[in-house]
């Protein structure tokens, strides 16, 4: 065979393997990059139960007003949400889905999600019935504003969002030590009541509102209350006792419409013995809070929650 003839075979099967060689690395950083991508998600939620996605949720349904807030806050969406009305404006094409008291199991059902965000402990009873339809219930609970940031933190690991839930976290935080850099020269003793039909509670201070209270600077006249067994973060109302810390402040919550219970609610304290001699009483200093701010988790709107007590407080000392 010719020289030039067994060059040319050397140089072509030369190029043939250096092509095999690149091809075999090529199919090496595409199975190592698809193998990255598979990595699994794990979370632990608020009752210890460790659960794991294959991949990041895409549908996602959120049973309360805070999780749904914390979702488009981290720049996601969801495709079902609470029923009736919501503070979220981008949630609201979204399908009404009951709620954490309450869930539609047949809305649940068409809309097939991925995951359910739900409320610990009211909804572990509901853990079989979700994964039954293939999804996973999340659990958390928002009594505290510690628990609200950790609930941005776990839906940032759940949604492969952290770096957005450290900066929304971090500025809710830096937010919180200007109200205490700002704290007022005294502690106004107010009362927390929590009107619903058929009972009036007094939130302690485990409740939510109880901690946003003693973050806003103020004194909560409960703190010794005893708590009740269903409702831990609660305490039954005790006129003799409220008489007696004579509270200089009283915020009314509620999960009805302000204007609608503001009449009722302003009459059954008149009818309440004793209580004319309170001083939030006789100078007027009772305040309906928004509900959509006190009758739920705010989610990331919780600076806004604290704002609007800080300067309630803030009006008394004056």
């Amino acid at each position: 065979m010719p020289r030039i003839v067994k060059f040319i075979t050397i140089l072509s099967c030369m190029i043939v393997l250096v092509a095999c060689s690149n091809d075999s690395e090529e199919t090496s950083q595409i199975d190592s990059s698809s193998e990255e991508e598979k990595e699994t998600i794990t979370i632990t939620d608020f009752s210890d139960r460790t659960l794991e996605f294959s991949e990041k949720p895409e549908k996602i349904v959120a049973l309360g007003n805070g999780e749904t807030d914390i979702v488009y806050a981290l720049g996601e969406s969801v495709v079902g949400r609470p029923s009736g009305e919501t503070p979220i404006k981008e949630a609201e094409e979204a399908l009404e889905v009951g709620s954490s008291h309450s869930i539609d199991l047949e809305k649940l059902t068409y809309l097939s999600p991925d995951v359910v965000l739900g409320n610990f402990p009211m909804n572990q009873k509901d853990i079989p019935s979700v994964e039954n339809l293939g999804a996973e219930l999340v659990l958390t609970s928002a009594n505290s504003v510690d628990d609200i940031l950790k609930q941005i933190t776990l839906f940032g690991e759940l949604l492969d969002k952290n770096d957005e839930a450290e900066k929304i976290t971090s500025s809710i935080n830096d937010h919180i030590e200007d109200i205490k850099a700002n704290s007022l020269s005294s502690k106004p003793r107010a009362l927390l009541i929590y009107f619903a039909p058929g009972s009036d509670l007094i939130a302690l201070p485990n409740s939510l509102s109880g901690d946003i209270l003693e973050i806003a600077g103020g004194e909560n006249i409960a703190s010794q209350f005893e708590s009740l067994e269903e409702y831990p973060q609660y305490a039954a109302l005790n006129s003799e006792r409220i008489i007696d810390a004579n509270p200089e402040i009283i915020f009314i919550m509620s999960h009805g419409n302000v204007e609608e219970t503001k009449e009722s609610v302003m009459k059954q304290l008149s009818k309440k013995s004793g209580w004319e001699h309170i001083d939030a009483i006789k100078n007027e200093q009772i305040h309906f809070l928004p509900k959509d701010l006190f009758g739920t988790n705010p989610g990331t709107r919780i600076t806004e929650a604290i704002d609007h007590m800080y300067d309630l407080l803030k009006d008394v000392e004056s």
